[in-house]
């Protein structure tokens, strides 16, 4: 990829406000690349925008139960070029910035790369005992339910 992923996810800790290990923490964010990976080989995705809203879409919450602002906190911050660490421009950023604004409002897109993103976030609701369910999530997404459940409960073992 083409962006300083190390400095990114340095940035992304010095102003992480919840627990690192937590429900929206790290651990997280790589089950959502994970899943976004998978599906973006078969929708065609823009893979940069998908691993980067992996990392960035819950980066700005600030409590890791009710926290109904984050997906905007988010969108504000990754458009700011000063504190890009990545660079995206025009399409792309628009793509990513709506994409982490809108993540938890329930909504679909027919844009293959914003669908991807939030497909990738909802197939781990999991870990939190939500079963990701149609009319939320995608085909391709409703193929990988019973992998993203037993990535979610592996993950859940081994963190206790």
């Amino acid at each position: 990829m083409d962006y300083d992923q190390t400095g990114l996810l340095a940035h992304i800790r010095e102003q992480f406000r919840i627990s690192w290990h937590g429900t929206h923490g790290a651990n997280h964010w790589a089950r959502v690349l994970h899943h976004g990976k998978h599906i973006a080989a078969q929708t065609g995705a823009d893979l940069l925008v998908v691993e980067l809203f992996a990392f960035l879409h819950d980066s700005c919450r600030e409590d890791e139960y009710r926290d109904p602002e984050h997906g905007a906190r988010g969108g504000g911050i990754c458009a700011q070029p000063e504190r890009q660490v990545f660079h995206l421009t025009g399409d792309r950023l628009d793509t990513l910035c709506f994409a982490i604004r809108d993540h938890s409002g329930g909504d679909v897109s027919t844009d293959p790369t914003i669908q991807t993103c939030w497909d990738a976030d909802r197939l781990d609701l999991w870990r939190v005992g939500i079963v990701p369910t149609a009319p939320f999530i995608s085909d391709i997404a409703l193929d990988r339910v019973d992998h993203a459940y037993d990535l979610s409960m592996k993950t859940r073992q081994l963190a206790r």
